[in-house]
């Protein structure tokens, strides 16, 4: 549902706003599914065609009468021998696997009547739904690029339907024409075979007046595109499949017609004598303000006390401590001596650990001692070592020099 004051008018070029007419009463109506759903799924019902069961049904057999002087009856039997099926009845609607009577009349209900009144709320819902611009988003259309929902054109009385197209485009439902035709595709399944072989999304609808006739000749050839009179509107068109939000290019006399033909809830002299639009139930709809409002909660009585004894429910003792308290006494002065318990163990286990920290702490200092005395000492050999080494170096070294010199 939608309320706004005006609405505007595009230009055919789609980039000026060219006038502005008021909101009609019907786009204030509220959506209802419920009654969309049930009205399209009847109405859907009617455009089949009855009829009765197959013609040859049950008289597809291989029979023929004995006729009379064998004591039995002249229906039709089955030929052969050798089997139970030989020799039994057939064609005779009191026979096995034979024909029932006057099998081509229709006995199923195949059409619907649906309520007049239910009918026009539908289409008031419908229309409503197709200018809140999330319903058409959600149904699928691609209307991002269209100016306001819903959107109206000053006229679409063009003499061809590339005029028309161009049109579309400019006021920007060109995309949504583009998804439809691109959408074609052959239908599943064995309906492909019965005069319906493809399938289309839907398009725009396009609801003209009285002023565009020429909306009926130049828009037939453009896939996915549909168009209907303002006052023949269906919830077949305007809800497809029973899903609000069927995005509507409007022309501008068909949209200043909605008052007369739907009303505005005072308006007696409409096209549709003696409708009046759905209203809310409820205009609020959080309950929870209502009732806690100072003017219900002044007119509430206050609540009654009651005489009657609470009987509570019956608590588990090994959850509920009062209760333990009450059947065992002692089992306070148990829970604490194991609390106590607890506590001293968590203190004597602390204790535990310092005092291994302060022992591995001296046989580490003592490791640390003893190592570095190692230390020094391999140190001091390897220093030894290397003096002894470079005294037999020089020694060598002036004796080799002597013999050179002899």
């Amino acid at each position: 549902m939608t309320s706004r004051p005006v609405v505007s008018v595009y230009s055919k070029s789609g980039s000026e706003v060219s006038d502005s007419i008021p909101l009609p009463a019907v786009f204030t109506a509220p959506i209802r599914d419920d009654i969309v759903q049930f009205v399209h799924a009847n109405i859907n019902k009617n455009r089949r065609q009855a009829h009765g069961v197959f013609w040859k049904a049950g008289m597809v057999h291989s029979a023929e009468s004995w006729g009379t002087g064998r004591a039995v009856a002249r229906i039709p039997r089955i030929g052969g021998s050798g089997t139970s099926r030989s020799g039994q009845g057939a064609f005779g609607n009191q026979c096995r696997k034979g024909r029932m009577f006057a099998p081509l009349q229709i006995f199923r209900r195949w059409h619907r009547k649906v309520n007049l009144n239910q009918k026009r709320h539908a289409v008031a819902s419908a229309l409503a739904a197709s200018a809140v611009t999330p319903l058409v988003l959600a149904r699928g259309h691609k209307v991002l690029n269209v100016p306001e929902l819903p959107l109206v054109v000053d006229s679409l009385n063009v003499d061809s339907t590339k005029a028309l197209l161009t049109t579309l485009k400019n006021i920007g439902a060109g995309e949504d024409i583009k998804r439809s035709r691109d959408s074609k595709k052959v239908r599943t399944g064995h309906g492909k075979l019965r005069n319906s072989r493809y399938v289309l999304r839907r398009g725009p609808l396009v609801i003209y007046g009285e002023e565009n006739e020429s909306v009926k000749r130049t828009a037939r050839n453009l896939p996915g595109v549909d168009f209907v009179n303002v006052h023949r509107l269906n919830i077949l068109q305007l809800a497809p499949g029973g899903h609000l939000g069927r995005f509507i290019v409007w022309t501008k006399d068909a949209f200043k017609a909605l008052n007369g033909i739907f009303g505005n809830y005072r308006r007696t002299d409409i096209e549709k004598g003696g409708y009046v639009l759905n209203r809310n139930v409820i205009n609020c709809a959080d309950l929870a303000r209502i009732i806690n409002s100072d003017q219900v909660q002044a007119k509430l009585r206050a609540p009654k006390a009651s005489s009657t004894i609470q009987t509570g429910t019956k608590k588990n003792p090994l959850e509920n401590r009062s209760l333990m308290n009450r059947l065992n006494p002692f089992d306070k002065i148990r829970r604490a001596t194991e609390q106590k318990q607890q506590e001293d163990r968590r203190k004597q286990r602390i204790a535990n650990l310092k005092k291994d920290r302060k022992t591995i702490k001296k046989e580490k200092a003592a490791r640390r001692k003893v190592f570095n005395g190692i230390w020094a000492g391999m140190e001091e050999s390897f220093q030894t070592a290397e003096t002894a080494f470079q005294k037999i170096g020089t020694v060598e070294e002036s004796a080799s020099e002597g013999e050179d010199e002899q």
